[in-house]
């Protein structure tokens, strides 16, 4: 029990420095999820968007998506996830963005891409799509990295019941995950599914 506390810690403080976190992901690669609901594959072109890729193959690596809740479920619409429950963990990568890079492929049913607050402001949380939202997000620096070859079925039964976050919604607030991580999610949403582990399958 203390040294699987002692490793989580390390873990922890590893994943405060995003600074380290800059590996060129392979050209292409599968990135495997098990979730509360069951497993899925992501395979990610680099080609398709680079940065993203690269991004999004580091985080998986590091094990920083392990224990994220899938915080914004919208039915027929979209999955995200990627805010980390330690505060502290999220906080230093707040300023760790990737610069917009353009579209080659569009966001599709089951494609996979950074989400995005703006500008030049992809960070950690990642999207699937549920349906093809191509005419809403293909111009909103939002451009897929992947797509979900096995266990869309999954994808599509994450818990949904809470919906919309704040503030358009009633569900989980961006902000207070920020300041409160898990802790917040667990006792506001207890139904919200998660992620057990993401690894990059060899």
């Amino acid at each position: 029990m203390f040294r699987a506390l002692v490793g989580g810690a390390l873990v922890a403080l590893q994943l405060t420095r995003p600074a380290a976190f800059t590996e060129r992901a392979p050209a292409i690669y599968r990135a495997a999820f098990e979730t509360s609901k069951g497993a899925f594959v992501v395979e990610v072109h680099r080609a398709w968007a680079p940065l993203g890729a690269d991004r999004f193959f580091n985080l998986v690596k590091s094990g920083f998506y392990d224990g994220c809740r899938f915080f914004r479920v919208i039915d027929s619409s979209v999955v995200q996830a990627g805010m980390h429950g330690d505060p502290k963990v999220q906080a230093a990568w707040a300023l760790a963005t990737i610069p917009d890079e353009p579209a080659t492929e569009s966001n599709r049913r089951g494609t996979v891409a950074l989400a995005s607050g703006g500008p030049d402001t992809r960070s950690t949380q990642f999207f699937i799509n549920l349906a093809d939202n191509g005419r809403l997000l293909d111009r909103q620096h939002l451009p897929p990295f992947g797509r979900v070859i096995s266990g869309m079925d999954v994808v599509d039964s994450l818990y949904s019941g809470y919906g919309e976050g704040a503030p358009r919604g009633t569900g989980p607030d961006q902000g207070r995950i920020r300041l409160e991580g898990n802790a917040y999610l667990e006792r506001t949403f207890p139904k919200l599914d998660y992620v057990k582990k993401a690894t990059i399958e060899k």
